[in-house]
């Protein structure tokens, strides 16, 4: 059911305005100065410049100050062709560049002995390695730079710094080879074991602790990117004790050093469950709380997607993060306009919720709200995030009443969910709830819609109304009054109230129907005889015939008498056909009349929709109670949009209470439906007694028919 983010690596160059920016970050006084672009006419222009650059970097790997000087300026402008069109890329490539590249990698041949003065020292090497971190960038290129033999150049630059030199050219060159390593490595399993192999991790991790802040973020960039889904690389750098000066670096006041810091320790504990508890061992996790409340929200991020990771260590982990007062920082992400932020903050309070300790605090400290709102994201991550986290908080008892009083039901009721696993996650999420709805929750429940503002008392009849069980449908609803504030939204101006209310009352009716089936008809107060089918309008034994439309029906008084009342009256009482041989029926069609007594015979008959409200009629006239039923039950299944009005008129007309029953529950069901018709409104006010007694009726016969199971 959860979902976890998934980490990235990080890289030196994401994008090519970050591209920019890193050429722009210390750059010397040279490199300041723009270069002028290249005017091309087309692709062979740009072949012939690359040419020339290339041939450049191949005449002049030596030490004379004219050669160095050349070659500075031609790794400078592939550089900035690589930079600044990514289509360019490839006709670098094609045009020889990489093996020129590599060639000044590394410091040319000294020759007489060696030479006092070293022209452009590191700096030509350093224009090397960034043209080919920027070549590198395309990820069909990096195999061929590695191929080529740039790793072990570049890991003796990260080394550059051993002759205890701290210029600003040693500073450049190590940053710029860390770099390359990093868009090397990046995405490129193999790549980044190789790193390890030709034995880059140990100076990487050395550099955390160099005195230039860029070269600290470079370093830590790269061990990001090599860390990232490589158990041995991971090893490695916690061996190499990366953790302490990590750690330390979490508390730099530069967002960038902290950025990247974190997001190391991040991919070292992913997946990795013994370098988690060595991260948290060696007091990573107040340094990651704190960032909670940085500037950057990069770091933010981070920092939360590493509190999720930390808090699925044990249930001590998830309890120690909240007393250590990462809960009100998560909280206030959730509000950021930032959608990243808000997903890993939600997937960190969702780790948290999974803890009973901290259910109640996470919900008391305000996470409710901000977690409800994220459910109208379009984000699908985002939506399930929150929904997770929930999950989790609707483990508690005492966030119960909480979830309902800020209307959280109609939230999980109401929402569109863009995964099948979220919509899972939200009903599972509502089914803890109901399963709480009980005891001191529901006496606390009671209390709010008692004394509460109207709002929430309306809110929480509504919940009730979903939640609740059978058993306590008649103390809810009856003698605490749930009922009449469900009929008062249902009777509101606005349509969502009224939405709300009669999808409450269609599922509280059908909670009581379980327990409580449709109404049989009365039993007879005497025992009735079916003579049977041959009998019917047959003249053997004969002692009454009907005339019906001028047609003869014979029939026998006894089974009549046993029909009805009516009968009964018009046979024993002192009306006229007391006894008479024939008696006419006036008003009714023949057809009519003889499936009235066809079921007087038999106690069963077929009715169709065409003659059901014929034979309604007749029932009702003569107290038919069994056929009365089975003629509304066959006209209920004809109940339309554009007919309920005409339907429910028919249920009064002739006190058809099955009928009258189906309509309103057609009406409750479709209410969203009808909302469209002009009559809508006028039709649910005249209903709403109705509705009223149907409940009271409904909800006490339920309570006692369940008595008398339990009994």
């Amino acid at each position: 059911m959860e979902q976890q983010p998934e980490r990235r690596e990080g890289r030196s160059f994401p994008e090519r305005k970050g591209q920019k920016r890193k050429l722009e970050e210390g750059a010397s006084a040279a490199e300041d100065r723009q270069i002028s672009a290249v005017t091309t006419d087309g692709v062979h222009a740009l072949l012939t410049e690359v040419a020339t650059q290339v041939s450049v970097l191949n005449s002049a790997f030596s030490w004379h100050e004219s050669d160095r000087a050349a070659a500075k300026r031609a790794t400078q402008v592939l550089a900035e062709l690589a930079k600044n069109a990514e289509d360019l890329v490839n006709v670098i490539v094609e045009g020889g560049a990489v093996p020129a590249l590599l060639t000044h990698l590394q410091a040319p041949p000294y020759s007489d002995g060696g030479m006092a003065q070293k022209p452009f020292e590191h700096e030509v090497e350093k224009g090397s390695a960034f043209a080919l971190g920027l070549l590198a960038i395309k990820p069909e290129y990096q195999k061929l730079i590695v191929d080529k033999g740039a790793l072990p150049h570049l890991v003796n630059l990260l080394k550059r710094s051993k002759d205890g030199s701290s210029s600003r050219a040693v500073v450049s060159v190590i940053r710029r080879a860390a770099d390359a390593i990093t868009n090397l490595a990046h995405e490129n399993s193999s790549i980044k074991t190789r790193v390890r192999l030709e034995g880059g991790i140990p100076p990487l991790v050395e550099l955390l602790e160099f005195s230039d802040p860029k070269v600290q973020r470079a370093a830590a960039g790269a061990l990001r990117t090599l860390a990232f889904k490589n158990d041995d690389n991971k090893n490695q750098i916690v061996e190499c004790n990366a953790l302490p000066t990590l750690i330390l670096m979490l508390g730099s006041e530069d967002s960038a050093i902290h950025y990247e810091a974190v997001g190391v320790i991040g991919n070292l504990v992913h997946s990795s469950p013994n370098i988690k508890k060595e991260v948290l061992a060696a007091g990573a996790l107040q340094p990651v709380i704190g960032l909670l409340s940085s500037c950057c929200p990069e770091s933010q991020r981070e920092a939360a997607l590493l509190l999720g990771q930390f808090a699925s260590t044990d249930s001590d982990c998830k309890v120690h993060i909240v007393q250590r007062g990462a809960v009100r920082p998560l909280i206030e992400m959730l509000q950021s306009p930032d959608v990243q932020l808000k997903e890993m903050s939600a997937f960190a309070l969702g780790r948290l919720a999974q803890d009973c300790h901290n259910q109640a605090g996470i919900a008391h400290s305000g996470g409710l709200g901000p977690l409800l709102k994220l459910l109208d994201s379009r984000n699908g991550s985002l939506q399930h995030n929150a929904a997770f986290a929930l999950y989790g908080l609707a483990d508690n008892e005492d966030n119960v009443s909480d979830f309902i009083r800020v209307g959280g039901i109609q939230k999980l009721q109401d929402g569109e969910f863009i995964v099948q696993a979220t919509k899972d996650c939200v009903s599972k999420t509502l089914k803890r709830l109901e399963e709480k709805i009980h005891g001191r929750v529901l006496r606390h429940l009671l209390y709010l819609m008692r004394i509460s503002e109207k709002p929430i008392q309306r809110r929480v009849a509504l919940a009730l109304a979903h939640l609740c069980s059978p058993e306590d449908q008649r103390t809810i609803f009856i003698d605490d009054k749930g009922l009449e504030f469900l009929l008062s939204l249902l009777g509101s101006t606005n349509t969502k109230q009224q939405l709300d209310g009669a999808a409450a009352l269609y599922k509280l009716a059908n909670k009581s129907m379980a327990l409580s089936p449709v109404d049989a008809a009365p039993p007879s107060p005497t025992q009735r005889v079916y003579l049977g089918e041959q009998y019917v309008n047959n003249a053997t034994l004969s002692d009454v015939t009907f005339l019906v439309e001028g047609r003869r029906f014979y029939a026998h008084r006894i089974c009549l008498l046993a029909s009805s009342d009516a009968f009964r009256a018009m046979f024993d009482g002192g009306y006229r056909e007391k006894d008479a041989r024939d008696i006419e029926i006036p008003n009714i069609k023949w057809e009519v009349f003889e499936l009235m007594m066809r079921f007087i015979y038999t106690g069963s008959v077929d009715i169709t929709t065409e003659i059901s409200e014929d034979l309604l009629r007749a029932a009702d006239q003569y107290l038919l109670e069994g056929l009365k039923r089975l003629c509304e039950y066959t006209i209920a299944q004809d109940i339309t949009l554009e007919n309920i009005g005409s339907m429910y008129d028919l249920s009064e007309a002739f006190h058809a209470m099955s009928l009258r029953q189906a309509c309103i529950l057609f009406i409750l069901e479709h209410f969203d439906k009808l909302s469209s018709k002009p009559w809508q409104n006028q039709l649910v006010q005249r209903t709403i007694p109705e509705i009223r007694e149907y409940f009271c009726r409904a909800l006490t016969k339920s309570t006692t028919n369940l008595q008398s199971l339990r009994l």
